[in-house]
Order: structure tokens, then sequence, then C-alpha cells
């Protein structure tokens, strides 16, 4: 007697966000899964607040590596997974979680992710640095910066929450108007000021850096938003969120698959008809 083979099932990844349809993860994991010669499948879905939870335990399955997590997720998540590592229980807020076992990890890969391409952009080391915005995102990058010895101000339109955020990852809250704006060197968008509203930037008046400044917009769609316009037009670098994005998608990837791929596979995959280090703006 023959036993049927049983039918072979892709391994499968998603992102649970809100929205999900601007994501341009999938297009970087399928590339890897090619490149690393697993069958694998990475599916974008759009997922509401109150279906998180019917999301996150539908992870559980077999067959599954895992997801990440995007706006409005990343900190409402924690209480659904089974554990977190230690740069995810310290930043508070998870994008990357990885199942094996039936059992849920929560990591992050943002804080990383965000070092390595602030790497690539050949960001200044020293002086002041400001994180515009105070949710997941935000909390990624204070931490980052805190880990590698940078002062960091937080501002938000919801100072409060600003507040917040320096009391438990360190640095200091501040109004936009007592930023001493000519010490900074380095100036982050963590907010979701220009997503798909290139016209929209977290600060209407742009305000005037330290010459040697980089200006870097988490922000990758669109390309060019308002905030690195406006950057350029006063002579200062300037770069979007393409380079962090690949950066934590290969450090995800690493975690769901034990399979370390190159981050130029993800670039290329982001820029197919130009090279690795054309994927900015």
């Amino acid at each position: 007697m023959t036993v049927p083979e049983r039918p072979h099932t892709p391994q499968q990844a998603y992102l649970f966000a809100d929205p999900a349809a601007h994501s341009l993860s999938p297009q970087m994991h399928r590339a890897a899964f090619a490149y690393a010669g697993i069958d694998g499948t990475y599916t974008a879905r759009r997922v509401l607040a109150a279906e998180l939870p019917e999301a996150v335990a539908g992870l559980r399955q077999s067959g599954v590596l895992g997801a990440n997590l995007s706006l409005p997720h990343k900190q409402t998540v924690l209480p659904l997974l089974d554990e977190l590592t230690p740069a995810a229980q310290a930043i508070g807020a998870v994008n990357t979680v990885v199942q094996k076992s039936g059992r849920l990890s929560g990591d992050n890969t943002d804080a990383p992710g965000f070092l390595a391409a602030l790497a690539d952009a050949d960001a200044p080391k020293g002086g002041l640095s400001v994180v515009l915005g105070a949710g997941g995102a935000a909390r990624a990058a204070v931490y980052a910066l805190r880990q590698v010895g940078h002062e960091v101000l937080i501002v938000n339109r919801t100072h409060a929450r600003a507040q917040a955020l320096a009391t438990q990852l360190g640095g200091r809250a501040a109004w936009p108007e007592t930023v001493p704006w000519s010490a900074v060197t380095l100036l982050i968008n963590a907010s979701s000021a220009g997503l798909d509203a290139p016209d929209d930037s977290p600060l209407p008046v742009f305000p005037q850096l330290d010459t040697r400044a980089l200006v870097y917009d988490m922000v990758y769609r669109p390309a060019e938003t308002r905030l690195l316009r406006d950057a350029r037009a006063a002579g200062l670098r300037a770069e979007n969120g393409l380079g962090m994005l690949a950066h934590q998608a290969r450090l995800a990837f690493a975690a769901w698959s034990g399979t370390d791929v190159p981050v130029s596979v993800f670039l290329e995959a982001l820029n197919p008809a130009g090279a690795a280090g054309d994927a900015g703006p």
C-alpha cells in the first residue's frame, strides 16, 4: 500500500499593520526567500486594532515563521506574546514576532537596523540628536541612540508622551521652540508625518541645524518627503527610511529562518533597477 505524500506547504510570514498596502516588505522577503532557497511566502495584512489578538493567535500554527508589526501595533502586541528579547523588553516595542513550537517571542530589529542605516549614511557620531515622535519607532530610535552614547531630545506633539518616553529610555523631552537647533547634528523623524503625504512635515518651519547635520526620515513612501526636501534646500544631507527598512528586514528574516541573507539582497529588491547603494532617494 502506497502512503500518499502530504501536500507541501510553504513557510509563511506576515506583516500586520494599519495601513499595510504601502509596505515594501513583501518584495524584500520574497527576494530573501529566493536567495536562501526557502519555499516561503510573505503577506502584508491590514489588521485593525481590534483584530490584533486573533491575528497574533494565528501565528502559533505549524508552518508559520512569524510576523513583522508596524503602526499601530508595536506596543499593543506586548501582552499577546509569550516572551520578549532583552532589547524588545527594554524598548517596550516589538516589530518582529518569531514562532517556534507554538510559542511567540517578540524582538525589536528596528533599533539595530536603524544604527546600521546611520552607519551606511556616515551619520555624525557626536553632538545633539533630536527624535521626532514618541511611538514604537521613536522608542527604537531613542534606545539605539542612547546605546551608542548620543545626547537625545524627544519632540512630540503630545508633550506628555515625550516626557514618558524620556523617563523610560533616557534623553529629555523638549518643545520645538526650546531645542537648540544650531547644535543638532542628527534629526530623526520617527513619526508618521509625511507617510503617503509628501507635503506634510513634522516641522512645518524647518530649523537651522549644525552644518554637519544628517536628517533621517524613517518614512520611505514617498521616497522624498517634505522634511527631506527642506533639509536638502538648507544644504544638509538627508536620507529616507529605505536603509533602515532593509537592515531591520535582514535581521527579522535571520531570526525566522536561521539564514543570514546579505542586506544587498533586500536593498536590490527595493530598487531592482539600480545598485544596492542607490536605494535611497
